[in-house]
């Protein structure tokens, strides 16, 4: 059965029971809307990595011991003066106390100067001496008690760490579990970060001191709440959207069907997630207003067809079938090319991203239903006869001076100009991409703007602290008790010199950093001292003095982690430093002692770069063969295929380029982009290409082939094109600066792709049919 008689009995089968088919919309939507009213917002730490990756397998086989990359720092800061005062150190213990009891906080790994395991060590005439840094009768009223706790934090070494390097703010650090240990269920980020912010901040900031909070589940919270805006960016998109197909189409009923059918699809993909047993999660919020945007831009190509056929006599009924014929094998190539676009993105290795795929790709599948079926169907009830209200004829004709300047790119030798223009363009863009960055390219949190709140945190820690949330562990596998031979920690400490060396680093820590300051202590505290004993005995001594609360060594002293705190995790900084793992690594490894990548929130985001990195080709790759095989079918030209297609690969390349100008990383947020970007921007070219492909069998030149398709389909290319952009173009205001670089990547290829399609094309297609070109 050639397609041509499939899309005959389909067309047959709808249009015979237009009623049954309505019903059976009417009775899914109404199902999936009451589905849809349950979705929840779901947002995991766990699904934010690369599990299979190397690094997390070291992070996930080492995380009982030494914790996760999941945890929160709060840091306590007195506006004025510092921390020797009775009011700070009252607010401190309540902080400390109310995030030990927030369900979800590993209670066993919170840590701050209150702690029990926060203790000093001094050197006296008898040996060591030491005890709590906050004795059990400290008193904040009385100030011996406060002058004697600055003496201990001093005797700790905990300068940086757990109180600032000027004394004006102090530390309470916290791991997360997955799982709330009350309710047995996954831990709720978002409730958390709720948490956080009203116990917490709201609860203890005053005009006195400061609470800064930073961690994933707080940003993750900041993203959310930002996330929000994304409705009222939905609503100014969808007026916008609303007024300009009304001016294109002409007609309120063609306006109300296209935007109705486009929000149809839209329930069904939401209502499907909760189907299926997902939610959404902050990240993918974007997808819904994509989806929505996809259809329209599907639709308006129904209603122009529809519009134009009315103009010329025909029913509502017969121009609805017809344009349901003509557009149903195009169409669904397009958006099949989308759906498998977006599917495409399940190759990387990420939970987040993968259900962004599933996302995405149910909603552009449902279009074909709601757009390519539904939307004809209820046009065919619109217009009993040739009607008024149906003139998009005319208005083509006031943009015919445009499409007759257009199509001078078929003409052989502005094509040439043309195409020479496109190489070279290529070329630059080709030169600029090669330079992209894999990661984040700022500071703090990229996903939100630099004067958030959140990054406002992250830079005032950073700043009073050593070290911050900024932290990559290296796990150092060797024999049981390595920490008592010298060969072992003298390697360690070698390997961890070398790499405390490095420009992004800022401190690091590790088990024999501190044995050399205990070996010095146990030598009147010269500094001469200050290193590791030769012999066993002596190293026994040292070590023993660090516990295992301290994460600094397992139970048999056979793991040993390295802490890398860095100044930020900019994309350089992080290569910066796996490079140089993986090279000293290769000069100290031996079969009983192995550097491990990576623990640590950083190693975390060192993982998924990796990740991103290695899934960029194989994605694009997919991405490019599902688009090249589909239009293999749809035109079975070899030539019509590449016409459509190379356009595709330089917007691309183009993308990429714009990416580099503007500091973009390609990072989880990005990378789905350049996938969106070709699977949308081919619809375009296959709109075009499939009216001039019929024309050109029937020996038409390239130019009047090129010229009919753009008085048939050009002006819904066009409008399609700017509304698209228009919509996105609104997200450069938004509170997520996630959001605004995917809005400007959305928006240049929205556009440069629908130039792709009308100036590209055609110059690629005069070369591609010679005998018809002049």
């Amino acid at each position: 059965m050639g397609l041509s008689r499939t899309v005959d009995l389909c067309e047959l089968a709808i249009f015979r029971h237009r009623g049954a088919v309505i019903t059976l919309f009417a009775l899914m939507t109404g199902f999936l809307l009451y589905q849809a009213t349950m979705l929840r917002m779901d947002a995991g730490f766990i699904k934010n990595i690369p599990l299979h990756h190397p690094y997390m397998k070291t992070y996930m086989k080492h995380q009982k011991d030494f914790g996760g990359a999941n945890s929160v720092l709060v840091a306590v800061r007195a506006k004025s003066g510092d921390i020797s005062n009775p009011k700070f150190f009252k607010t401190l213990k309540k902080v400390h106390d109310q995030l030990f009891f927030i369900p979800g906080v590993n209670r066993t790994a919170v840590s701050s100067v209150y702690s029990p395991s926060t203790r000093f060590v001094e050197v006296v005439e008898d040996g060591f001496a030491g005890g709590p840094v906050i004795p059990a009768d400290f008193d904040p009223d009385d100030l011996q008690d406060l002058e004697k706790v600055r003496e201990n934090i001093n005797k700790a070494g905990i300068v940086g760490r757990l109180v600032s390097e000027d004394f004006s703010a102090a530390m309470v650090r916290a791991s997360l579990l997955e799982f709330n240990p009350e309710t047995g269920e996954k831990l709720d980020v978002l409730a958390l970060a709720s948490q956080l912010e009203e116990q917490i901040r709201a609860e203890y900031g005053d005009d006195d001191i400061d609470i800064h909070i930073i961690g994933f589940a707080k940003m993750i919270g900041d993203i959310a709440d930002g996330a929000k805006s994304v409705v009222t960016f939905f609503a100014i998109a969808f007026a916008i959207t609303a007024v300009l197909v009304f001016i294109f189409s002409g007609s309120l009923p063609m306006t109300v069907l296209a935007l109705s059918c486009s929000l149809v699809a839209v329930v069904w993909q939401v209502g499907l997630l909760t189907v299926l047993g997902f939610g959404l999660d902050p990240m993918s919020i974007l997808v819904p207003f994509l989806v929505f945007a996809i259809g329209v831009s599907h639709g308006v190509q129904m209603i122009n067809s529809v519009g134009r056929l009315c103009s010329q006599g025909m029913t509502g009924k017969e121009a609805a079938q017809l344009s349901f014929r003509r557009l149903l094998v195009p169409g669904g190539i397009a958006l099949l090319s989308d759906t498998i676009g977006f599917l495409t993105i399940l190759s990387i290795d990420i939970g987040i991203i993968r259900e962004l795929a599933i996302t995405a790709s149910l909603g552009v599948a449902v279009i074909i239903l709601t757009n390519l079926i539904l939307l004809p169907v209820l046009l065919s009830y619109t217009f009993k006869s040739a009607n008024a209200d149906c003139h998009t004829e005319p208005r083509v004709s006031r943009v015919n001076w445009l499409f007759q300047i257009a199509a001078m790119c078929a003409d052989k030798r502005v094509a040439a100009v043309i195409l020479i223009g496109a190489a070279v363009l290529f070329g630059a863009s080709w030169k600029y991409a090669e330079k992209m960055q894999i990661g984040d390219l700022q500071a703090g949190a990229p996903q939100l703007h630099a004067d958030s709140r959140y990054n406002q945190d992250t830079f005032l820690i950073t700043e009073k602290f050593s070290v911050s949330v900024d932290i990559i562990t290296v796990i150092t596998e060797t024999k049981e008790e390595a920490c008592t031979y010298h060969e072992y920690m003298n390697a360690i400490d070698e390997f961890q010199w070398r790499l405390s060396s490095l420009p992004g680093v800022q401190s690091v820590v590790s088990l024999p950093s501190i044995a050399k300051k205990v070996n010095e202590g146990y030598n009147e505290g010269s500094a001469r001292w200050r290193t590791l004993p030769f012999e066993t005995a002596s190293l026994v001594q040292t070590v023993a003095r660090v516990p295992t609360s301290s994460g600094l060594l397992n139970g048999d002293c056979s793991v040993l982690p390295i802490y890398i705190f860095l100044k930020d995790h900019k994309a350089k900084t992080i290569q910066d430093v796996v490079d140089a793992v993986k090279e000293l690594r290769r000069e100290y490894e031996r079969p009983d002692l192995r550097f491990r990548l990576a623990s640590g929130p950083v190693g975390v985001m060192a993982a998924k770069n990796e990740a991103v990195s290695a899934a960029q080709a194989p994605m694009l790759l997919y991405v490019y063969s599902a688009v090249i095989i589909l239009c293999l079918i749809s035109f079975r030209s070899l030539r019509a295929t590449i016409s459509v297609v190379l356009p595709l690969y330089v917007v691309s390349t183009m993308a990429q380029a714009l990416m580099t100008i503007l500091d973009i990383g390609l990072t989880v947020a990005t990378l789905p982009v350049i996938a969106l970007g070709v699977g949308i921007g081919v619809d375009y070219g296959i709109y075009i290409l499939s009216t001039m492909v019929g024309r050109l069998s029937q020996g038409v030149s390239v130019k009047t082939a090129y010229l009919e398709a753009l008085r048939e389909r050009g002006n819904a290319v066009l409008f399609t094109g700017f509304t698209l952009a228009i919509g996105v173009s609104t997200w450069f205001f938004s509170a997520l600066k996630f959001q605004v670089d995917m809005g400007i990547l959305l928006t240049f290829m929205f556009l440069v792709n629908m130039l792709g399609a009308i100036i590209l094309l055609p110059a690629l297609a005069s070369f591609f049919w010679p005998k018809q070109s002049k």
